[in-house]
């Protein structure tokens, strides 16, 4: 497989670095934790290139610590947090365009011998990915809200 690297420009990392928690200092002491970089630059090289955890090339951290950092950021909310962030900061440059942003669902299992002639069930129809899709979009989205009437 062809190494490629995956590195954050000194730009980028300037605006991700602060939404990163801090590390936690051990009254025990023990070894440093990796850097917040090394661990992020990680991180997007498995991500960009689709490889596995172990194939990580030794200039990034452990592929341990990239994929528990990767775990701990998803669960306390840094991912979202920077998600909104770059959002929001493209949002306020007008890149984005949010009346024709729109949600894709490219992914759809074929199922093998299903009937064609079976209407799906209602439950079946919309599926959780929907709504957690639907739910993200409204979440987001600047668009006017229509009022309730009272």
């Amino acid at each position: 497989m062809a190494r490629c690297s995956v590195r954050l420009t000194d730009a980028q990392w300037a605006k991700i670095e602060p939404l990163l928690p801090s590390l936690p200092r051990s009254q025990r002491g023990g070894r440093p934790w990796a850097s917040h970089r090394a661990v992020v630059d990680g991180i997007l090289w498995v991500l960009k290139t689709g490889a596995r955890w172990r194939d990580l090339p030794a200039e990034y951290a452990s592929p341990s610590t990239c994929w528990r950092r990767l775990k701990r950021w998803d669960e306390d909310g840094t991912w979202l947090r920077i998600w909104r962030a770059i959002i929001a900061e493209l949002d306020a440059r007008g890149r984005l365009h949010w009346e024709t942003a729109f949600i894709d669902g490219t992914f759809a299992p074929a199922k093998k011998g299903a009937p064609t002639s079976v209407l799906p069930s209602a439950g079946k129809v919309q599926s959780a990915w929907y709504w957690s899709s639907v739910r993200v979009f409204l979440w987001e989205s600047p668009l006017p809200r229509r009022r309730l009437r009272k």
